[in-house]
């Protein structure tokens, strides 16, 4: 089961991220300071391309299998 995405949008910002993958806040700037997940500023405000976010979640199935 694939976490819900907005399908029009191509990047998405922290709140989102959080609804799909079901973590907190602090876990998805952890992610992202840590390099696991990629992401961009546009003005002052984060942003992660959903390609990102599907790739973060097939390294997480690839490293528990």
């Amino acid at each position: 089961m694939t976490p819900a995405m907005p399908p029009s949008h191509e990047a998405l910002m922290v709140p989102e991220v959080m609804t799909a993958l079901r973590l907190s806040r602090s876990k998805v700037y952890d992610l992202i300071r840590s390099k696991q997940i990629e992401s961009f500023t546009s003005g002052r405000a984060r942003r992660i391309p959903v390609d990102a976010v599907r790739q973060y979640m097939r390294n997480r199935i690839e490293e528990s299998d």
